[in-house]
């Protein structure tokens, strides 16, 4: 259990540094969820289709982090700022398995069975390609100095 000055100690450890690896997962997220919202919009389909805008958004974003991690991995980071608002912040709030498990239920509750497990493994399925690929792309990128 914490002591009686952690409130103190708590405020402490934010303003030495921490805020700006907060406000880079802020504006990170911010940007993430935007993005997220206008394919969604732009892209939606039927209620009983296949959600293409999701399943894009989920398999580019999973894409993204995993060139971003292997890269980062590989290289040392520049800017400790990086992971925090490209990684945490923009994929984070990017990526959606809540829209795609709220996505399947509906199929389910519409009696599309079929197409709710193929589309929880498709997009397992290509979400772990995703990653494969990411890594691969990541790695045979030269280091320009």
């Amino acid at each position: 259990m914490p002591g009686p000055d952690f409130p103190r100690r708590r405020s402490r450890l934010v303003a030495t540094g921490e805020r700006r690896v907060l406000a880079a997962v802020f504006v990170g997220g911010m940007a993430g969820a935007l993005a997220r919202v206008w394919i969604g919009l732009h892209f939606a389909s039927g209620a009983g289709d296949w959600p293409w805008a999701t399943f894009a958004i989920n398999v580019s974003g999973t894409f993204a982090l995993a060139c971003l991690a292997a890269h980062l991995r590989e290289r040392p980071a520049v800017s400790i700022y990086r992971l925090p608002l490209l990684g945490i912040g923009f994929c984070g709030a990017y990526t959606t398995f809540s829209t795609m498990s709220v996505e399947t239920l509906r199929m389910i509750d519409r009696h599309g069975y079929g197409l709710a497990v193929g589309y929880s493994l498709a997009s397992v399925a290509a979400g772990l390609s995703a990653i494969w690929a990411g890594g691969v792309l990541a790695r045979r990128i030269p280091v320009i100095r």
